[in-house]
Parts: structure tokens; sequence; C-alpha cells
């Protein structure tokens, strides 16, 4: 079950960012359906997952798209809420380099929805609960706190970091954040020392480090590097929600920590070497043969 955002991307290739003021020519323009939740949903259907998602999207042509979207994924929609506002958009600038500048506009995605009885039966249902930061936080950690309780599993993408709950990490089984979201959410500077500090309190610590891969802490040690499966890249957008979604979507089937890691490494990796975010994700054959 993934609790989250859909958002329409509008992606602008272009060379550099622009300097405050100046006006410059991109050589590209997309329109890509993405949100990080409906992305993280994406890659886990792809790989073979067994995926529900819980959202929202106004009654616009980008929110039929989305629903569209995540059907033709083979992911459940039933949970996909209809609000008067507009759908959510994420403006993303793409570098020549394959970096990325984005800025989401929430929309949708940030009316404020109860957890209603229909939404509890279907989180008790799952066997994991993928959340991220871009729907209101109170849901996020209401979702989080009733699937604890009901034996789900929980699985945190925290971005964009925001103050938490002073309990909020305790309810955390799995946080996978960047190196960036590590240090800003643990108020440190060293990323390793992030990465120690936050298993402290969240039970794993996945860290992605984008071209030099990831690295999981428990207990606030460090206690395995995930390498990188050297490509590269094109487009980093949505890299690091393909490798959420495919290594919860792995650990559902079964496959041991290190095995789930590394697929997770692989398909991050083919991501970022096409364009655009739910776009570029790959499927499991095309993972399965580079592992």
């Amino acid at each position: 079950m993934v609790l989250g955002s859909a958002n329409m991307d509008l992606v602008v290739r272009q060379p550099r960012l622009p300097e405050p003021g100046e006006t410059m020519f991109g050589s590209s323009f997309s329109t890509v359906p993405g949100g990080k939740g409906l992305n993280q949903a994406i890659a886990a259907a792809r790989v073979g997952g067994s995926v529900a998602f819980l959202g929202a999207v106004g009654g616009d042509a980008f929110g039929r798209e989305l629903r569209e979207t995540l059907q033709a994924a083979g992911v459940d929609t039933d949970g996909i809420a209809l609000v008067e506002r507009p759908t959510g958009t994420a403006h993303i600038s793409v570098l020549d380099g394959g970096e990325n500048a984005i800025v989401v506009v929430p929309d949708a995605n940030g009316v404020e929805l109860p957890l209603d009885d229909v939404q509890r039966a279907a989180i008790r249902a799952a066997r994991h609960l993928v959340v991220q930061f871009e729907r209101p936080l109170p849901l996020v950690a209401e979702a989080v706190a009733f699937a604890r309780s009901v034996g789900v599993t929980t699985v945190v993408t925290p971005a964009p970091v925001l103050p938490l709950p002073e309990d909020f990490l305790d309810a955390v089984d799995i946080l996978v954040p960047n190196a960036g979201e590590a240090r800003e959410l643990a108020g440190l500077d060293d990323e390793t020392d992030a990465a120690r500090a936050l298993s402290k309190r969240a039970g794993t610590v996945v860290m992605t480090r984008g071209a030099r891969g990831a690295l999981v802490a428990r207990g606030g040690e460090i206690v395995e590097e995930v390498e990188p499966y050297a490509v590269t890249p094109v487009d980093t957008t949505g890299a690091g929600d393909t490798f959420t979604g495919v290594l919860v979507a792995r650990l559902a089937a079964g496959a041991s920590d290190p095995e789930a890691l590394r697929a997770a490494a692989v398909a991050a990796a083919i991501a970022t070497t096409r364009a655009g975010a739910s776009t570029s994700m790959p499927t499991w054959d095309e993972v399965e043969p580079l592992l």
C-alpha cells in the first residue's frame, strides 16, 4: 500500500539553471505522470509487486491521466479521492548533466483528508505501507501509527524533510532518505553519522547516495554498503522513488535484504538512463538479468 502524492510532472530540459532575472532557452518540454507516491507505486508494480494507492487528484485532465497511468501499471486505484482542488504538479528542470531541480505545487495532494475506515481496512490488508511527505503530515503520521499498531511494516521516504512529531521515527521500520535528507533530518553535517543517528530511532535506515550506492544502518551502526550499478545518467528524476518501490516489492516477495537492496540499486540505475520519472522505471525482466 502506497499512501502518497500523484503529480503531473512538467519537465523542461535545459543546459543549466538560469540566474535570477535571466531568460534562457530550453531544448525540450514534456508532461510525465509523477509524484513520489505514484512513482513508488509504479516502480513496485513493474517488478511484480501487488500494489494499491491512496491519493488525491482533481477532476481535471491531469487527474484522469494519472489515474489511468496507475491502472495501466496494474496498481489498484480504488483509494484515489476526487477533490475540488486542481491535480498537483511538479515543475522540473533537467540539466544537461542529468541532475534536476524541482518545484512542487501540491494542490490536491495538500487537501486534508481523514483516514477513514475503508482506508484503514486497506492498510491492514497490506504487508507494507509506504509513505512520503508530499501529503499532509498529520495524515501520514496517522497512517504510519495505525499500520504499526496492526503489524504492517512501515516504510518512509522523508521527502521533503519536515519537522516531525516527537515519536514519529519510533514507528518507522524502514527509513529511506537520500544523503541530504538524512543530514537535514538528523541535524548533522556528516551523512554517515546521520545514518547512524537516525537508525537509533527507526528500525533500519537505507540511505541512498546516487552514483555512490547506498548505506544501511541499524542500531546506530553501518551494517551494509550497497554498491552502485554503473551507468551514464540521462535524467535522475525518479531514481530514488524507483529504489524505494523496488526495494519494498522485492522484500514483500520474500527476497533477502541484500537481494532486495541489490535489485533496488540496479533498477534505480536503469531509471537514470531514461527520461522522465514513471516512464523510466524498469520491469523485472530488465532488472533480473543484471543481478
